[in-house]
């Protein structure tokens, strides 16, 4: 008996669909043959990440928030939903703590009900200010419960402890993956976050802002790199759940970044330095030995390569 490609077409539902990582993963998957449904509030999202695939038949957008239930019927589950720079995070912090906690509950609720694979969007943020680096899965961190970050930290780690009660409890199939901090086109401009920061400060002929005396340490991912391991954990088998850490081991003093920045965009732009925010951690860089021996997955984009791109994106904008 013929059956129609529609009935047989995986279709996936990515929360977060219009934000930054979100409508990369959502062109992958299409790219893939899924059917997408793509759900946002655009309270960070942008309709102008998803305009170009708007046409595409087998693709979907679905005004709605994430801290209210759910009713669709798909086959996988994306959970990207949450702002997730300083800026918008700690806009409206305990929206940002029910987007973590309330969102999880309600996309496992659907994962359970549908029997669908569910993929949580977590954050190297859950090690905090680590005492181990590089910072490996099986570290707890040293997180602050009551500082300005904590709506988000701690809303991503309770949003893990639910994924993993929920595989525990109801045999739900998961997939966590702890991305560290990555960069690429459609990165909002005034997200607050160092990579953007710089480049439309070195643009516009404004000083780069240095916090502290530069010399914390971050690692940056580039986004197709990012989307690569995404893809690759949700199609691993159902007995691997992680935590799995995502993002590229190679380490950078914020000071070097700004140089490059500046040596990239031929900005004439002088570094100022201004003090130190609250709970910022000192040191970021993963420990990428469980996506290795599982996804065979590493970094394949330097960091010069990746700024290159996401420059000409912002210039482009700004223009």
């Amino acid at each position: 008996m013929h059956v129609s490609k529609q009935l047989t077409q995986i279709k996936a539902l990515v929360t977060g669909g219009a934000g930054f990582l979100g409508s990369h993963l959502c062109e992958r998957l299409l790219e893939q043959g899924r059917d997408v449904l793509c759900v946002d509030n655009y309270f960070t999202g942008c309709k102008q990440n998803i305009a170009h695939l708007l046409k595409k038949p087998s693709f979907e957008i679905l005004r709605h928030d994430v801290t209210w239930p759910l009713y669709v019927e798909v086959d996988e589950i994306y959970n990207l939903a949450c702002p997730a720079s300083p800026v918008h995070y700690q806009h409206d912090p305990v929206q940002t703590t029910k987007t973590s906690v309330h969102g999880a509950i309600n996309m496992l609720g659907l994962a359970k009900r549908l029997g669908a694979k569910i993929l949580q969007a977590s954050t190297s943020e859950v090690y905090g200010d680590p005492e181990m680096h590089p910072q490996r899965e099986e570290y707890w961190g040293h997180v602050n419960p009551i500082g300005i970050r904590s709506c988000y930290d701690e809303g991503k780690r309770c949003a893990e402890t639910l994924f993993f009660d929920y595989h525990r409890q109801h045999q739900l199939e998961i997939k966590v993956l702890r991305i560290f901090n990555t960069y690429g086109p459609r990165m909002h401009p005034n997200d607050g976050r160092v990579v953007s920061n710089f480049i439309v400060q070195a643009l516009q002929g404004q000083s780069i802002t240095v916090y502290g005396d530069g010399s914390q340490t971050r690692s940056f991912c580039y986004v197709d790199d990012l989307i690569d391991a995404m893809a690759g954990l949700m199609n691993t088998p159902a007995e691997f759940t992680g935590p799995m850490n995502a993002g590229n081991p190679d380490e950078f003093t914020i000071l070097e970044l700004a140089e490059l920045v500046l040596e990239l965009t031929g900005s004439r732009s002088r570094i100022i330095r201004k003090p130190l925010p609250g709970d910022d951690p000192k040191q970021r860089r993963p420990d990428i030995s469980v996506a290795k021996k599982n996804l065979d997955w590493s970094p394949k984009i330097k960091l010069r390569d990746g700024l290159e791109k996401t420059i000409a994106y912002f210039d482009e904008q700004l223009a």
